[in-house]
């Protein structure tokens, strides 16, 4: 049977809210989206989600851990795996993250600023439960909640993150983050291709047809995509769009 493409929802977090993020910025003032996370969480898993990728936006800008008790709150809320990114940045972070119920962390800056610890991570919970965050803008992989430029080009990085022992890459496209304006395959395609790993592909999607467009490339290794506005914003004409992987990334 062919692997059907896992599609994750996205929570953005900021001060204990729900926010809308545009090409990496998050928007407070956005009542659709409703304002409480874990409300959010429980209405991605009634519709059947398998896995849901939280972004907490004060620990990425400020390395705060002011949302450290929604996410445990989500986490214990939710019967699925909760994915997190933003502000992993020690040993001890990471622990704590783990301990309040996070199944897997997604770390860019720490890998690309301190690859030492990044290793330190890597050994004490395994690849399955550390994805490599990669958040790209105009070709040049961006950090600390992608406000910093590195002028260091995706590719580069992910190669240089393939000699640590990663199994998964999350690879954002940050200007087409929350502007509806259709993913970019290529990026993730050439990651994958290039590292021999899995890709989860984030940013840009706006409707089915986009998710059957990078379906069409699971044989490469882009498995999964995380989704955001297009699912608050009801895109699809039908959102009982959520699939059982086969090969399960998440075990």
């Amino acid at each position: 049977m062919t692997p059907k493409l896992l599609v994750i929802p996205s929570i953005d977090i900021k001060d204990g809210k729900t926010v809308r993020v545009v090409q990496g910025i998050p928007e407070l003032d956005c009542p659709e989206y409703g304002s409480d996370p874990v409300e959010m969480a429980l209405i991605w898993r009634a519709e059947n989600a398998k896995c849901i990728h939280v972004v907490d936006f004060n620990a990425a800008w400020d390395n705060s851990a002011q949302n450290l008790s929604v996410i445990e709150k989500i986490c214990s809320a939710v019967v699925i795996p909760v994915q997190l990114g933003g502000g992993i940045r020690s040993l001890e972070a990471a622990k704590r993250a783990m301990d309040a119920g996070v199944y897997r962390l997604a770390i860019g800056s720490l890998a690309m600023e301190n690859p030492v610890e990044f290793k330190k991570i890597m050994d004490t919970f395994g690849p399955k439960h550390v994805a490599a965050a990669i958040d790209s803008v105009d070709n040049e992989v961006v950090i600390k909640g992608r406000r910093v430029k590195t002028e260091v080009a995706p590719l580069d990085f992910a190669k240089k993150l393939n000699e640590y022992g990663v199994e998964r890459f999350i690879v954002t496209d940050v200007k087409r983050n929350g502007m509806l304006l259709g993913p970019n395959i290529e990026l993730s395609e050439s990651i994958a291709e290039a590292t021999g790993k899995k890709v989860t592909l984030s940013g840009g999607v706006r409707d089915k047809d986009d998710l059957m467009k990078i379906q069409d490339h699971i044989a490469c290794g882009i498995d999964s995509v995380i989704v955001g506005r297009a699912l608050y914003e009801n895109n699809f004409p039908c959102q009982r769009l959520w699939r059982v992987a086969e090969f399960g990334i998440f075990t």
